[in-house]
């Protein structure tokens, strides 16, 4: 049995990952501050983990959550573009000296992996598609330039400190318990959400914008592998599904499983957002094992089951 930390384990994908390190019998530690996740999250799991309730940015906090731990799956962070764009200080306080907080205490402590959770957005204005890891990033938002910091970060103390890490670009995770009442909320559980309660709902720009969505099971797999598989120190691999699907598209599946047509207009674009996100997959799957086990329209459907249970 290892012993797993998970920071932002109160949080959407955090406790996702920490309920399936239970349910294979690891011993959990969860670090975080609630300030996005929710304590509902963990109730049901209170018995089976250590809690340790405090910030990524303290110092201390982060040294005495690291002890004795094996492995650490570094899902804390403020989430959001739109919310980096109003408060890039934070944004960067947060996910940028967190992380570097987080990485010297690993350092220190002898842990033997960082898993560290990037972020598609890094790709920004670059075009091209699919994104591959090799391409350059050209981040266009702070969360995404905080990110790919991170990104950068983890690497040197891979190369220059000999803390394994390995970084995972998530690209558009969604499922159950994901927050739609934020004002941050992603697409997905806003828009089911309102479809399931006849909301008036705006789409930002045309809807022909793509996203490779990736139901929240894939990624708990890919942090799982990442955290063991050999030979990968100082690697990035994207996490998704391989396919692409436009937000116009997504509201026609939504409306056939839900069975409404919702009440749907268009408004300006958000700044910072990309228009177009495909990943190129191959590498995690040849060096990571990973491979998507639940694609888009079976997401989509299981998470609007969850969502119904609670309309």
């Amino acid at each position: 049995m290892a012993t797993y930390l998970v920071t932002g384990g109160a949080g959407f994908i955090g406790g996702h990952i920490v309920e399936e390190l239970v349910r294979r019998g690891e011993s959990v530690r969860v670090l975080d501050n609630f300030s996005t996740g929710k304590r509902d999250t963990l109730a049901a799991l209170r018995e089976s983990i250590e809690l340790v309730e405090g910030d990524i940015r303290s110092y201390h906090i982060v040294r005495e959550a690291v002890k004795d731990v094996d492995y650490i799956l570094h899902q804390g962070a403020l989430p959001s573009v739109p919310r980096s764009i109003n408060d890039p200080i934070t944004t960067n306080e947060v996910n940028v000296g967190g992380t570097l907080n987080l990485l010297d205490a690993a350092r220190d402590a002898g842990v033997k992996r960082v898993v560290y959770a990037s972020s598609s957005s890094v790709y920004g204005a670059n075009r091209d598609l699919p994104k591959n890891e090799d391409m350059v990033p050209l981040p266009i938002s702070p969360y995404a330039v905080a990110k790919l910091t991170g990104e950068k970060y983890c690497q040197v103390f891979s190369w220059t400190y000999g803390l394994e890490t390995v970084g995972l670009r998530y690209f558009n995770v969604f499922g159950p318990r994901q927050d739609p009442q934020s004002a941050y909320a992603a697409f997905i559980p806003k828009f089911i959400t309102g479809m399931l309660t006849d909301a008036s709902l705006v789409i930002d720009g045309d809807g022909t914008q793509s996203r490779d969505f990736t139901y929240v099971s894939n990624v708990v797999q890919a942090n799982l592998r990442a955290a063991v598989a050999e030979g990968v120190g100082g690697e990035v691999f994207n996490i998704a599904c391989g396919q692409s699907m436009s937000l116009n598209e997504v509201v026609e599946y939504l409306r056939t499983i839900i069975g409404t047509t919702g009440r749907i207009s268009y408004g300006p674009s958000r700044p910072g957002d990309v228009a177009r996100s495909l990943a190129d997959i191959g590498r995690a799957t040849e060096r990571l094992g990973y491979r998507p086990e639940v694609d888009l329209e079976e997401g989509l459907r299981r998470t609007v089951g969850w969502f119904r249970q609670g309309v």
